[in-house]
């Protein structure tokens, strides 16, 4: 089923349990039996949202029992308690009327396995529902975006033009990491509302028109422009909570159409783009990119280690390429660290950028050698060092080298005085040293989008949220110890 293309709502996908139904009550009191103990509020994250193996596998780490045995449980004890306690949530059946009479399509996604989803659709009527997506239907599921995004693509609509109905934070979670808008409507756990999130106590009175006011639509720009993000994903994102979930949020919230990625754990890359259904490279341990335009041609040592530097031509538009490239630098010795703790003076500070130095300097070269027909280049990148046109007194030659290979830095071009916009991007979690002695961190800018052949219209960094600092970083939204960059550049052509 392919929703009308003219519609700015193209599609509503409901969560189930506590949302249509009220069965997180049933569900709470499916893992007390088999706990065989009253649940509280700090095991809500554990149960609420959650499919049942991840909530046996909690269960077993808890209390030792084997895991199958806690699965089958759970699976048999919650079946009972909906083939005989399903109740509508107020309002539920009203708007999936409303909805059927003006047209648009709807799914159910839901974090249950398709036989407790199938007696549930026995309830609503499984007619009322163009597609539904159970746990048993993608490798992942909430707070992973994977349900909801495969709902839109069995619907052949856009996230962005669809919203999704939720009762849990994990659903929320889900739903905003595809892309959607989201109207949350709390059971058990409350919910605060945020910026593309709208909260009710009910769904009683929700019409079409208030969900369709809920979808911000696109406008085409009058100038053809392409959006590039460079972004550290720190050690692929692991030390924070449902990272790649909270990663793709994030490249769906800025609108990027390439992302250069450093410290991608290896898989990240590929992760992130079959999440997004985009196209990707993967270069060596540690280097990406992706891009929702097709990659054309790869540059640069596949086999590039965590140091280093890789490339991909990118088909913007009808005959038109750019190189994207995203580079690594190494991380020490680190001149803020030297400058501030050590009172190092400029030559010194200089002197020690050699290892730095060669690696933009065989970054350059590999940029030489394969974009000598006149494409326009960006070049992104994590290079653990200041700027020179940030610091009054030191020449820092990382970036010198760059720009005298003809690269310009489009952060400086948007805010050409470093005083009203330093830019920093390290460390958004660092206030302090890591080292618990009370110094204060340096922050500076050390992330770049570098171009040549493009012009500026655009650069920002970008935090998701208000993180935490180091160490208590597990449940930031953010999933990253730098900020990322974000430069919206003109297509070459445009006027």
């Amino acid at each position: 089923m392919t929703p009308h293309p003219r519609l700015p709502l193209q599609a509503v996908l409901f969560d189930m349990d506590g949302t249509l139904v009220d069965t997180e009550r049933l569900w709470w009191e499916a893992v007390e039996h088999v706990a065989g103990r009253p649940l509280t509020d700090a095991d809500r994250p554990e149960v609420l949202g959650r499919p049942v193996e991840y909530t046996a596998d909690w269960l077993a780490h808890t209390t030792g029992r084997p895991l199958d045995d806690l699965s089958a449980a759970l699976h048999r004890e919650f079946a009972e308690r909906v083939r005989t306690g399903i109740v509508p949530r107020p309002g539920a059946l009203d708007l999936l009327d409303a909805l059927a009479r003006d047209g648009v399509p709807t799914a159910l996604v839901t974090a249950s396995p398709r036989a407790v989803a199938g007696s549930v659709l026995a309830v609503l009527g499984a007619d009322r529902f163009a597609v539904a997506v159970t746990a048993d239907d993608t490798a992942r599921s909430k707070p992973a975006p994977d349900p909801y995004l495969a709902a839109c693509y069995a619907l052949g609509a856009e996230p962005a033009a669809c919203v999704a109905v939720e009762d849990t934070q994990t659903g929320v979670t889900s739903a905003e990491a595809a892309g959607c808008a989201v109207l949350a409507v709390p059971s058990l756990a409350p919910i605060a509302p945020a910026p593309g999130r709208r909260v009710r106590s009910s769904l009683v009175g929700v019409t079409t028109e208030e969900l369709k006011a809920m979808v911000v639509r696109e406008q085409t720009p009058t100038t053809p422009q392409l959006s590039v993000m460079s972004w550290n994903l720190w050690l692929g994102g692991s030390p924070v909570e449902d990272h790649r979930a909270k990663q793709v949020k994030a490249v769906l919230d800025t609108g990027v159409d390439v992302v250069g990625l450093q410290e991608t754990a290896g898989t990240a890359t590929r992760e992130l783009a079959e999440a997004l259904g985009w196209h990707h490279h993967t270069a060596g341990e540690n280097l990406g990119i992706i891009s929702r335009h097709p990659i054309t041609a790869r540059h640069g040592d596949p086999d590039v280690g965590f140091y280093g530097a890789a490339g991909a031509r990118i088909l913007v538009g009808p005959g038109l390429e750019i190189d994207v490239w995203t580079a690594h630098l190494h991380y020490t010795p680190y001149g803020p660290y030297e400058s501030a703790f050590d009172g190092l003076a400029a030559p010194a500070l200089i002197a020690h950028e050699e290892v730095r130095l060669a690696q933009m300097r065989e970054t350059l070269r590999w940029i030489a050698r394969s974009g000598d027909d006149g494409v326009p280049v960006v070049l992104v990148g994590d290079f653990n060092c200041p700027s020179h046109l940030d610091w009054p007194d030191v020449r820092w030659p990382v970036t010198e080298a760059a720009e005298e290979a003809g690269l310009c830095d489009s952060y400086r071009e948007a805010h050409p005085d470093p005083a009203e916009a330093p830019g920093h991007t390290w460390s958004p979690i660092h206030p302090l040293h890591e080292d618990a002695g009370g110094r204060v961190e340096p922050q500076d800018r050390i992330d770049y989008v570098l171009h040549r052949g493009l012009r500026t219209l655009d650069s920002r960094t970008h935090v998701a949220g208000t993180p935490r600092a180091w160490p208590d970083v597990a449940g930031n939204d953010w999933p990253s110890d730098h900020a990322a960059v974000v430069t919206t550049f003109a297509l070459p052509g445009a006027g």
